[in-house]
């Protein structure tokens, strides 16, 4: 298959099948990344997480990331509870609004919260170009830094 992104992971006399990189064309800010024990994939965006900023918690039940999602949501209970002490309002109200205000600062770390989960579950780059994604976005320490 061609590759539309263009970004040098084309399928073309490789026969290489287990290569996760050639099972579907990723765009260039994603990364792949597999677990060696259960030979799971996981493909996700590397940066801002839109789908977090409009679907905030909803975000994690997609990508079954269940530690995630009960953070977030304690996150989200504690700051409605902490606004309803504060403004002396119900909790049904200041909920939803401080929902609104956490789905700016979801938007900006959640994808960073799911890759970090990941490697602690086992998970590690698929390919070059995902960990060196992974490396500039911070989201991976490099190895080699920590040698000198």
């Amino acid at each position: 298959m061609q590759n539309p992104f263009g970004n040098g992971n084309n399928d073309n006399n490789d026969n290489n099948d287990n290569d996760p990189r050639n099972l579907i064309p990723i765009p260039p800010n994603f990364a792949t990344v597999v677990n060696k024990e259960t030979g799971q994939i996981r493909i996700a965006k590397v940066g801002l997480s839109f789908t977090a900023l409009f679907f905030q918690i909803l975000v994690p039940v997609f990508r079954s990331d269940w530690y995630n999602f009960f953070c977030m949501l304690g996150v989200e209970v504690i700051v409605g509870m902490g606004l309803s002490m504060y403004l002396v309002q119900p909790l049904s109200i200041t909920f939803y609004t401080g929902e609104y205000f956490l789905g700016v600062i979801w938007m900006l770390i959640y994808n960073m919260m799911y890759f970090k989960h990941l490697f602690k579950l086992g998970y590690a780059p698929a390919d070059q170009r995902s960990k060196e994604l992974l490396i500039s976005a911070r989201y991976l320490k490099d190895k080699s830094d920590n040698q000198n």
